[in-house]
């Protein structure tokens, strides 16, 4: 008689962040300013620290939100221009880039934003354990946002409840959505988006057992719950899934 016996081996534990984080190693910084930051050597075999103040932390979110609101990185418009000089490209196609690379001259004059959305402003802040800020984060983050909305042509996004059935438009951009992280080193990373939708401060969420979970049932919900989101600029943006 043959007898086969199978050990399962146990997993290895392998660590893999929630979001990873993205190399930017080809990426072209500009220096904003060498005020505000500074390195404190405290000593005695301790690590050196980074000590940042509030107002970099303000002109480096302004900085940003405006560049994203009116800039495009020049490797984008360099594929444009491909596009636009493409023997193979159809009237359409040179039609269509030609009206990108125009709208990305006009927003270039910072008068007017590449689009019209301009959006929630979303920032993802990742501190190493050797960063100090001498002041509150979060304030100064959204002391940028204030700024540079308050200083361009930029739609301000935000509603907020007065009441049970009542709101209005907050006119200054603000909340912002901040998600700080603990990292390690001497290095205070940020990811900076406008997340520019219809009606950001609007959202459903359902719970559906899985037997819901079939084209036939996600059709017939999908028709049920598109009238609560109402007429909105962008429908197909705003559908509830």
């Amino acid at each position: 008689m043959f007898r086969s016996t199978f050990t399962r081996l146990p997993p290895k534990f392998n660590y893999a962040p929630l979001i990873p984080k993205v190399s930017h190693a080809n990426t072209k910084y500009r220096l904003l300013s060498k005020d505000h930051v500074s390195v404190v050597k405290p000593g005695n075999g301790l690590p050196d620290i980074l000590k940042v103040e509030p107002q970099a932390l303000s002109l480096l979110t302004s900085a940003a939100f405006d560049d994203i609101e009116h800039l495009l990185r020049p490797s984008h418009l360099a594929c444009l221009r491909r596009i636009f000089d493409d023997p193979e490209a159809s009237d359409n196609d040179r039609f269509v880039a030609l009206q990108f690379l125009k709208n990305a001259c006009i927003s270039a004059g910072r008068i007017l934003p590449g689009c019209q959305d301009t959006g929630t402003a979303i920032i993802a802040g990742y501190r190493g354990e050797q960063v100090y800020v001498t002041g509150n984060d979060e304030e100064a983050i959204s002391r940028g946002v204030f700024d540079i909305f308050q200083q361009r042509n930029l739609r301000f996004s935000q509603i907020v409840p007065v009441g049970m059935f009542d709101e209005k438009n907050t006119g200054t951009n603000l909340p912002a959505q901040i998600d700080l992280y603990a990292t390690k080193g001497m290095e205070y990373t940020f990811f900076l988006s406008p997340r520019g939708v219809a009606l950001p401060t609007r959202a459903f969420f359902f719970r559906r057992p899985s037997p819901c979970s079939t084209p036939n049932v996600c059709a017939y919900f999908y028709r049920k719950s598109s009238p609560c989101s109402g007429r909105q600029p962008a429908p197909l943006i705003m559908s509830p899934l």
